[in-house]
């Protein structure tokens, strides 16, 4: 054992002496980095030299990913000493072994790590030398020994990368943290700070200067309690705890994927990684996400649900401080006892599942008690407000006394959470359960006795029906697979395809009978509904009214085009339903409901950061270009909105809705040209508005429609009260034309965004909605346009969204729906 204990040792000394070793990957006393020059780390994936951020013209020295082909800096040395309009910039070893940056010829360095080595006959100047690791971490080796004695690691600025720690050295008392960026262009220290705080249970948390505005909810043996793992992740979290420091950090699966952790200059966390193919960052997560993961948002013992219409509830045995205030969907101020606590007269605990637990600020914890004794703990001490297990799997004591702040309900995840509540309280909360119990039993009961009527009603049914009726039955009520019928329009549609069928009995039961609390939204083709088949499988019900505009046709022919296309921007159908009148699609279910309800409101806009509106319009994007180009039929889907699009749980795009869609054999840019013109006011085409011609180049403008509408978070009508004539496309031309384009983009971005990219995005928007058909790009021309820095083609004056008079004799028009938006329907004079 000992032996093995030594051999362990010794390679782990050998290995960072080899770390240790000069290479040119290095910076030594006699060999110095000039302004322009890099050094990149052993296996490539990182790099150190100067740069100057955005728009800046300021010098700094830092570490960035050399591969990625977007200059992505993830520490910088200077941040807060620039090198002011200069490039004379050199880094060296100074005489004390100390690295060191000096602005030209200036013998006083703007920046030095100024570590306190004492230059003896084991360590001289000459031996010391820094290298850059292929972790991204620049570490302080001296030639003759195995330590570090100075790493990058120990001052990190905004990002955090694999291997570094967040907490404290609870000898030195160091403070292992993470502050934001002033901006974009100024990498000085700004304003939010990511840190873990020890007064409870550790917990991270996200600051504005000293106001807490996230923590992570404290530890819970697997994970941060309030940030649920959503599925398998490549990124593995660890917090270590030892009597020299206490910690958190991560690490990667797969180390080829590369990923990092950001607190942003507006105090988001995110967690990016690089997507090669598409040359770009990919968002898997940012946090805050939503509204009820900001601290405090429904007060002193509320509790946030953001799957809840109002997010905020009190808990059980409380009720809102200021009743006007939560009427008004603002909670802020909390919750307080429906009536005093009467400590040990009758009082206990009930509990609650799922929970984010409480700022752990005025808690203790024991990891020494099991649940039963922190019970008994908390009960005993009339100032114990609630308790929990302060581990998953059962084990330690965390109990909470004062006030219960910052909760929160998750759908899946979290853990119980036991709140002190009066004698009142808890005797209701008893009767409710013996109520419920006594109807559980009744409906048993109940369902027993069915089942044994239906049992006695068939078995005489065998003897009282002979053979040949009990098959003639059988037959006539099974309901037979939907067959498509043959199309004219597509050879390809020849093909015998049955699509899946449900049993009626099978979706009412999976929708409660179509209660009201699974309806997800309704239109003039009927409602949608929410359903959990007994498989577990979630599914929407479109269930089409025995009124609905959209008639046989339109079914069967969003049935034939959507089971026919596979795409991961499309909706997908799972089945359809028919039994007597009933007519009924059966789609995957998004849970992110459609686009237009986030974009269109203030308050749910804010959520959508560059970064997702950027992925949600090239997804859009992806998923028409498929429709016209790479499926298997040419389609021409003439409905694109903003209702039509889908959101799936990671936010991406799902075109749906496809009755009206067309099926063309040939040239899909060629016109084609019908007398019934169906489609969304806002973002038809001009040419298929007024003369019913259709091609891809009006879905070309429907997209170029959506693209301003993502990128404003304004629908293109209706919105400019003061001019009714002015609608966005001409609001975006007039602000282009006046070379103020930005002004369009939605303020809940702030100035978070890439302005050349946005700017590149609007103008490709503009040239989506030109008057003339033959100027407007195809779809693959936009997918390129979207993602290369190429010229752009001059922009004319747009179409301006037809606007007819409703009383005019020249036409006539009525209003139907799909989703949530209204179909206008404008038939020849």
């Amino acid at each position: 054992m000992v032996s093995s204990m030594i051999a362990l040792l010794l390679l782990c000394t050998l290995s960072v002496i080899l770390l240790c070793f000069a290479t040119d990957d290095t910076i030594t006393s006699n060999k110095l980095l000039r302004d322009g020059d890099t050094i990149v780390s052993n296996g490539g994936t990182y790099a150190l030299g100067f740069f100057s951020p955005g728009k800046s013209q300021k010098r700094y020295v830092g570490i960035w990913f050399n591969k990625v082909s977007k200059q992505t800096v993830v520490w910088i040395a200077n941040r807060n000493n620039p090198i002011i309009n200069s490039s004379s910039g050199v880094v060296k070893v100074d005489y004390r072994g100390n690295l060191a940056i000096f602005d030209g010829n200036s013998s006083n360095p703007v920046w030095s790590t100024n570590v306190s080595i004492p230059i003896s006959g084991n360590i001289n100047s000459s031996s010391l030398f820094y290298k850059l690791l292929d972790s991204g971490n620049l570490v302080l080796c001296d030639q003759n020994k195995g330590d570090f004695l100075w790493q990058s690691f120990d001052y990190a600025t905004a990002t955090s990368l694999p291997g570094i720690k967040i907490g404290w050295n609870l000898k030195s008392g160091s403070n292992w943290s993470f502050t934001s960026w002033k901006s974009p262009d100024d990498p000085s220290t700004g304003d939010f700070t990511l840190s873990m705080e020890q007064t409870g249970s550790p917990e991270l948390v996200i600051k504005n200067v000293s106001q807490k505005i996230w923590r992570s909810g404290p530890w819970n043996g697997l994970e941060w309690n309030g940030l649920p793992t959503k599925g398998r992740s490549i990124i593995n979290y660890s917090l270590v705890k030892d009597p020299d420091e206490i910690y958190f950090v991560y690490n990667i699966t797969d180390t080829s994927v590369l990923t990092m952790i950001i607190l942003d200059y507006q105090g988001f966390i995110q967690i990016p990684t690089w997507v090669e193919g598409a040359q770009r960052w990919n968002t898997i997560r940012t946090i805050p996400g939503d509204q009820c993961e900001y601290y405090g948002k429904c007060g002193e013992f509320g509790s946030c649900n953001s799957n809840n219409e109002a997010i905020c509830s009190c808990l059980p045995g409380f009720e809102p401080k200021s009743p006007r205030d939560w009427y008004l969907t603002d909670g802020s101020k909390g919750c307080v006892r429906k009536r005093e606590l009467l400590c040990g007269k009758g009082d206990g605990f009930l509990k609650l599942e799922k929970m984010k637990f409480p700022d752990t600020s005025n808690a203790r914890v024991d990891t020494s008690l099991g649940i039963k004794d922190c019970e008994t703990e908390c009960r005993n001490n009339c100032s114990c407000t609630g308790y929990a297990s302060a581990d998953v799997n059962g084990g330690g004591c965390l109990a909470w006394f004062g006030d219960l702040i910052d909760i929160q309900e998750f759908k899946e995840g979290g853990q119980d959470l036991f709140v002190r509540v009066d004698a009142i309280e808890l005797e209701n909360s008893k009767r409710s359960l013996v109520g419920s119990s006594t109807k559980k039993k009744l409906v048993l009961v109940l369902c027993v006795s069915i089942v044994v009527g239906l049992i006695i009603f068939i078995s005489a049914s065998y003897f009282l029906l002979n053979k040949r009726r009990r098959e003639g039955l059988a037959q006539r009520d099974r309901v037979p697979p939907f067959k498509l019928p043959t199309s004219k329009t597509s050879e390809e549609t020849n093909v015998n395809f049955e699509l899946p069928t449900f049993d009626l009995n099978t979706v009412i039961v999976a929708t409660q009978n179509f209660s009201l609390a699974n309806k997800l939204g309704s239109g003039g083709f009927g409602s949608v509904y929410k359903g959990v088949l007994s498989d577990g499988r979630v599914i929407a019900v479109k269930r089409l009214s025995i009124n609905s505009g959209q008639g046989v046709n339109e079914f069967k022919n969003e049935v034939e085009l959507i089971a026919k296309l596979q795409h991961r921007n499309l909706v997908q159908i799972l089945g359809c339903c028919l039994a007597e009148e009933e007519k009924m699609l059966i789609y995957e279910y998004l849970p992110n409901k459609s686009l237009d309800f986030l974009i269109f409101d203030r308050a749910k806009s804010k959520l959508l950061d560059w970064r997702m509106r950027h992925d949600i319009i090239i997804g859009i994007a992806r998923g028409v270009l498929y429709l016209h180009q790479d499926s298997r039929l040419r389609i021409i889907h003439r409905d694109l909105k903003a209702s039509n699009i889908l959101l799936d749980s990671e936010m991406n795009p799902k075109i749906s809705d496809f009755g009206i869609a067309r099926i063309v054999v040939g040239d899909l840019s060629q016109a084609n040209s019908t007398k019934r013109v169906v489609g969304t006011c806002g973002y038809m085409a001009p040419e298929y508005a007024m003369d019913g011609i259709f091609s891809t180049k009006s879905d070309v403008f429907s997209f170029g429609v959506l693209l301003l509408e993502i990128i404003s978070g304004r629908k293109n009508t209706g919105f400019y009260h003061e001019d009714p004539s002015l609608n966005l496309i001409k609001h975006a031309w007039e602000l282009w034309r006046d070379d103020r384009v930005l002004e369009v983009v939605d303020p809940s971005m702030g100035n978070s965004f890439p302005e050349e990219e946005v700017v590149r995005f609007i103008q490709v928007g503009i040239l989506c909605v030109q008057e003339d058909a033959k100027d407007r790009p195809t779809m693959s021309s936009v997918i390129f346009m979207l993602g290369n820095e190429k010229p752009i083609p001059s922009l004319k004056q747009p179409a301006f969204v037809l606007r007819r008079n409703p009383y005019s004799s020249t036409t006539s028009a009525s209003s139907h729906s799909l989703n949530e938006m209204s179909i206008t329907i404008v038939e020849g004079r």
